[in-house]
């Protein structure tokens, strides 16, 4: 089995989190760790429900669940995207998506559409060293509405000079995959070849 480009297909976007990393073990790993602090529990199920949504959600989502006030959804985002930069270089990528970008690297234009915020980004795709692989790269600090919204993979279509229908992503997300379809793109799941 192997990752295919649609012949209609003019550029490329990528994932982060899950397609080209594969940054989950550490996101889980720092969450887990932040919540023992507080006597919290982290209801894991949530990796799959808010990947591609911003870190707050999943701060928001963890007082909600543990009904806590003893501490604030900001605080507990500064320890979780520290910890996570802290161990950046730890991470490795997908050998099948890496080499899937590399084949059309200088042969069709290509970016990252994530919800991860710029900062994250930017060390994960340096530690991986394929940062300059890219033609543009959408964060979260880039757009005002997130994934299930296509604004990201929109945007990433727009600063590549590429109509939306010619576009192909690569995601591992449920609302990214949703995100996708509704910026009518052409969209791989990639699960299947990073598991």
């Amino acid at each position: 089995m192997q990752l295919k480009k649609h012949p209609e297909v003019e550029a490329i976007i990528f994932d982060m989190d899950g397609t080209l990393s594969n940054s989950l073990p550490l996101h889980i790993h720092n969450w887990q760790q932040i919540c023992s602090e507080y006597d919290f529990v982290f209801d894991i199920s949530m990796i799959e429900e808010l990947t591609g949504r911003p870190t707050l959600e999943f701060a928001n989502r963890v007082l909600s669940d543990n009904k806590s006030n003893k501490v604030d959804a900001d605080t507990l985002v500064k320890k979780k995207q520290q910890s996570f930069w802290d161990n950046c270089d730890k991470i490795e990528g997908h050998k099948a998506v890496i080499d899937f970008m590399r084949q059309y690297h200088g042969k069709l234009p290509m970016a990252v559409g994530t919800g991860a915020n710029r900062r994250s980004a930017e060390l994960q795709l340096k530690n991986l060293g394929i940062y300059d692989c890219f033609d543009a790269i959408v964060t979260a600090n880039d757009v005002e509405n997130h994934k299930p919204h296509p604004e990201t993979f929109l945007k990433c279509a727009e600063q590549m000079g590429v109509e939306p229908s010619k576009c192909l992503v690569l995601e591992d997300g449920e609302l990214g995959m949703q995100a996708a379809k509704k910026a009518g793109m052409h969209l791989i799941d990639v699960r299947p070849f990073v598991d």
